[in-house]
């Protein structure tokens, strides 16, 4: 049997983090996930710990179907929502473009394969961020080196995501979603300049 990975304390948050907003912006969330939400607490006066506070509070005000209203209206809507929220629309202003076409051909160098049971484009906000939890924790095998790490965020993330999180926490139909753009936003500039280190 395989010891479990062990990794450090504040990676195991990065990796909770990356997590978390993949998870959020996967699919409306669900009454399990709000009540999550609910209980959490920003516990100082960061960027992330008031960022935190503010989504507690607004997960307070929602329950799982208003919740999937603003969902869909901010990601789906009748034709599309609100957002785009895809790497090759942010880069490019088309889906399907040569972001996607990038981030396929390192997906195959990774060894990471899209799900059987996922139809949307592998370059959305939620895949590429359940990626970088997935190289912090060793999901594609061992767990990735910083430097492997770094490169993955600068070609896949740093160049759109704080842009998208903006954009979300702007966002005319955002109530639950608009503390989670705060969040994103925060995290994506401490990753850049914690990269930037490497």
């Amino acid at each position: 049997m395989t010891p479990p990975v062990e990794i450090a304390p504040e990676d195991s948050a990065r990796a909770e983090l990356y997590t978390f907003l993949a998870a959020i912006l996967s699919g409306p969330p669900p009454e399990a996930l709000l009540a999550q939400i609910r209980g959490l607490s920003g516990d100082d006066e960061t960027e992330l710990g008031v960022a935190i506070a503010d989504l507690s509070r607004a997960a307070g005000g929602i329950d799982a179907a208003a919740a999937e209203r603003e969902f869909n209206a901010l990601f789906i809507g009748l034709g599309r929502g609100e957002l785009l929220p895809y790497a090759s629309y942010y880069l490019t202003g088309n889906l399907h473009d040569k972001p996607l076409s990038r981030l396929r051909s390192d997906m195959r160098r990774m060894g990471i394969a899209r799900a059987d049971n996922v139809f949307e484009p592998e370059d959305n906000i939620s895949s590429v961020l359940e990626m970088m939890a997935g190289q912090i924790v060793g999901n594609y095998g061992a767990v990735a080196p910083l430097q492997k790490q770094a490169a993955f965020f600068a070609a896949h993330v740093q160049p759109w995501a704080g842009k998208f999180f903006t954009d979300l926490e702007a966002a005319k139909g955002a109530v639950l979603y608009a503390p989670v753009g705060t969040l994103g936003a925060a995290f994506m500039r401490i990753e850049t300049e914690a990269f930037q280190l490497v």
